[in-house]
Parts: C-alpha cells; structure tokens; sequence
C-alpha cells in the first residue's frame, strides 16, 4: 500500500493543481486536467499492449487477441463508486480508492490466451502491477469471469513522470459477450434484474465457462 500511495500521490502533483484534499468538482479545470492524465494513460498501455501483440504475432504467426477496447470512467459513475465505498468526494480519495477510472479491455480467443497475455503485460518495461485478481479460477458471484489487472503506468507530461492507475481486464471472447449482455440487463434504468434472471444469468455464465474449455480442447 505504500507503494501506491506513493506513485499515486505524484499525479496531483502536476502545474497548478495544487489541493489534494479539493473537493471534486467535474466542472473545473482540475477534474479536466486529471481525466486528460488517465487519457495518456490509456494510450500508453493501448500502445505497448498494440505492439506486443504485432509481435507476437509476427515471431509465432498467432494472434493471441482478438481486439482491444477502453474508456474512461464517466464522472457520474466515478462519484456514484465513491459514494458506495464511502469515501470523501476529494481527488486524494478518488485517486487512492478508484482503481477503474481508465480502464482497457483485452479480448482473447481462448482461455490459455488470457495467461499469455497477463504474462506478457507483467513483463512490459516501465509498467508495475499493484494489484490482481483471477476470476477465471474463482468466478465473481454473479457469474462474472476475466483475469484483472491494476498497473501502474508512468506518463511523461512535460518532462516530468506522471504514475497513473489503469484497470486491465482480460477475458475470452464468449466471457466478453456474456458480460456485455450481463452488464445491460443489470444496469438497466429504473429496473433490476429478479432473483431468477440472476440464477439463469450463473448458468449461462457456467455454460460459456464449459464452452471456452471444450473450444480450447479441440484448439490443442
């Protein structure tokens, strides 16, 4: 822990944002200049994640993913999770505590791929992993299954080094489909999913986890 607070405190750090215990505010300039940091963030790892997989490609003529995507988190959902985690709405307890703000997800083919990739990323110079969390071995209770990553990832903004959190989830193709529709179901306005849509959603999660081995089986 006191790795990241150390690396994380250097992001407020930049020009005049000057108050790290300010009250979050997605209307001024300091919310702004923040968002633009997680930004280069995604596009820093985007970028060497891009060219490893080019070369990987190139050395074993195998495309280990099928497509990469990010965002950044939305401004209402980043204060809606720090109402939830009871924090302080202040940009020391945003940087500290959400850990999604820029997030990038990487698509695999197949369930081994998922390793490979997580192994290759690791070993990215310059990036470090502050925390993981394999919810292919132990699902998420809804059902919910990937490999995630927080990194942290150096940004260089005008000559000085700038150690930025991004969220990397790693998944299948089928465990990606199923999160998508997952996702929409469970967040769909003024509605919330019943206790028997939840229980078909786990089984279907179960038999796409049954899928993606028998697809790796006859792969290999």
């Amino acid at each position: 822990m006191r790795y990241e607070q150390n690396k994380t405190t250097d992001l407020i750090e930049m020009g005049d944002v000057l108050n790290y215990n300010q009250k979050i505010n997605e209307d001024d300039k300091t919310f702004e200049k923040l968002m633009f940091i997680y930004k280069m963030a995604i596009k820093e790892i985007n970028t060497k994640i891009e060219i490893m997989q080019e070369q990987f490609k190139f050395l074993y003529n195998y495309n280990l993913i099928d497509h990469i995507d990010f965002r950044i988190k939305s401004p209402k959902s980043i204060l809606k999770k720090m109402e939830d985690k009871k924090c302080d709405l202040t940009y020391k307890d945003m940087i500290n505590n959400i850990n999604d703000i820029a997030g990038i997800r990487v698509v695999c083919p197949l369930k081994k791929d998922i390793y490979s990739v997580k192994n290759l990323i690791q070993r990215l110079p310059g990036i470090e992993t502050i925390k993981e969390k394999d919810y292919i071995k132990i699902p998420k209770e809804s059902g919910y299954s990937a490999y995630h990553l927080i990194l942290c990832v150096p940004v260089m903004l005008t000559q000085k080094i700038i150690y930025v959190k991004v969220e990397v989830q790693i998944k299948t193709i089928a465990m990606d489909f199923w999160s998508n529709l997952e996702h929409k179901m469970r967040y769909k306005p003024q509605e919330q999913p019943s206790k028997q849509i939840s229980k078909e959603l786990q089984n279907c999660a179960k038999v796409i986890n049954k899928l993606d081995d028998r697809i790796m089986s006859i792969n290999e």
